[in-house]
Formats: C-alpha cells, structure tokens, sequence
C-alpha cells in the first residue's frame, strides 16, 4: 500500500498524501463530524425552489480532497489498470501554455460522471481505500464549512477569489475578469475553515446522487440520494469559470446527464476511511 502521510495545518485540520507515484500526490483533508442546514432560505438571492426545504443533515467524518483532481493527478490514475472502461489520458481542453506546471496544476474538465467513477474505483484498487465521488450533502457540508452565507467566504463573491464569469455580479459584488478557462488549482490562495480550495467556481464538481428536483424526502444521514429507477441525470455543485456568480453558491445544485461531458465538469474525491494523528 503507497505510504499515508498525516500533516496539521495551523488550524485544526488534517490531511493525508496519497503518493501516486512521480512526485504526484493527492492531499486528503479530514472533515470532522458534525450538523448543519442544507439548502438555502427563500430570502437568499438568486437562490431556486431545488434549493428547499432546508432540513438538518447529520455528516459522519470523511476525508475530502484539498483540491479538485488535477490533469497530473488524472494522468496518473489512468494508467492504472481499467476497471470498468477506459479513461482517456488526456481529455482536457486547457493546457495552459503546456508547460509542465500549468499542465499538473490545472483541474481535470471535460470528464462525465461515469469517467470520475471510474477514476475512483482504479484509484481505491491501487490504494486499497475507498474512494468514490461525494454525497450531494457531503459536498454542501464541506463547502460550507461551518458557514451559512452564501459563499464560504460572506456574502459575495469577485473574481479576486474565485474563478467565474466576472462580466456579472452577485450582490453587493463588482464586475471583474472573465477568464475563459480555467486556473490552477488553489491559485486564488483562499482555503475555507476546512482548509479546501476552489469550492466556489473553477470546474463543476460531480457528485453521487441522482437529480431530485427539492429536497422533499431527502436523506438527513449525509449518504447519497439514488433513486430506484434508471435515472442518468447527475448532480454538479460548485459553478465554474464558465458561469455566473449565482451558480458558485454553496446551496447552488444542478445537473447533467452521467454520459454528458464539458470543458467546465470535473470533480474531486472522497476516501470514507477517517485516520487521526
């Protein structure tokens, strides 16, 4: 089994490395247990029915990845012997100026929901963990972070802290750049009291669950919400360089068939194994 490295930041998170092998590493941060309100109040702006009702979920501990899965990190993984069908090694629109740092650093994107399941299961094969994509309320619990504003981050959002389409504002916010493609991961240097990155724009995030359009019957446990019946639309959190500030809230869910692929999709990881120090 490749070596764990357990580190403490300043706060109080944890987090352990997965090697994977050429110097590239998967950083893993511990998310603690706790409770929180999903969803948002109908007075929060922009905010959507799907969004609501607001009900309490109850997390178990889990280890989350620091930041969205990078084209280095999925380069590496996708040589790692197939498990249900094939990854391509290089699907990714932006390359940056292909040098080697802009390459490893920017998120993987143009991948469906079926590509980052199975990133997941040849990454547990290799690890002998379990990894897999995040619950809906998984994602929302450590997006939050212990916060019930829109952003981690307050009440608005710029384009000084996250990557979005800056030609419109939320808010109180002001105009800024539109990008049009990605940036590294962590470039904007802005962690929330978890100690994750990017929550908010850069790539959508692929999750677990089926699409429900509310809340209505909703798991409270913190597990992923799959229906019964053959239902291929799955839930993306997060916004993206391509969108508007409205869709980077935190309560801000959308979704897309599972075969669906573009240059702003990607994902990050979860390990259900918990370590401590």
């Amino acid at each position: 089994m490749p070596k764990t490295i357990i580190k403490r930041y300043k706060k109080t998170a944890q987090y352990f490395t997965e090697d994977l092998g050429n110097g590239i590493e998967l950083e893993m941060v511990l998310i603690p247990e706790g409770t929180f309100t999903m969803g948002s109040p109908e007075e929060e702006l922009k905010s959507s029915d799907d969004e609501r009702p607001q009900h309490q979920v109850t997390i178990e501990p889990f280890c989350f990845g620091k930041y969205p899965v990078t084209q280095a990190q999925w380069q590496a993984v996708a040589q790692l012997p197939q498990v249900n069908q094939e990854l391509k090694p290089n699907p990714f629109r932006f390359k940056g100026d292909g040098s080697t740092s802009l390459t490893n650093h920017c998120p993987v994107e143009s991948v469906s929901w079926h590509d980052a399941v199975e990133f997941c299961n040849r990454l547990s094969n290799h690890t002998q963990r379990p990894y897999r994509l995040p619950s809906e309320a998984e994602w929302e619990y450590a997006c939050r972070a212990g916060t019930t504003t829109p952003f981690h981050f307050g009440e608005t959002i710029t384009t000084d802290l996250a990557n979005y389409n800056g030609n419109y504002t939320y808010g109180n916010g002001v105009k800024g750049i539109y990008r049009e493609e990605t940036t590294e991961v962590g470039s904007f240097q802005i962690a929330n009291e978890f100690g994750l990155y990017d929550m908010h724009g850069n790539v959508c995030e692929w999750c677990q669950d089926d699409w429900h359009s509310n809340y209505e019957g909703a798991p409270t446990d913190g597990s992923a919400w799959i229906s019964n019946d053959a239902n291929s639309n799955k839930v993306l959190r997060g916004g993206s360089w391509f969108g508007l500030p409205e869709l980077c809230r935190s309560a801000c869910r959308f979704y897309h068939d599972a075969g669906f692929l573009y240059n702003d999709y990607g994902f990050r990881v979860v390990c259900g194994a918990v370590w401590t120090p």
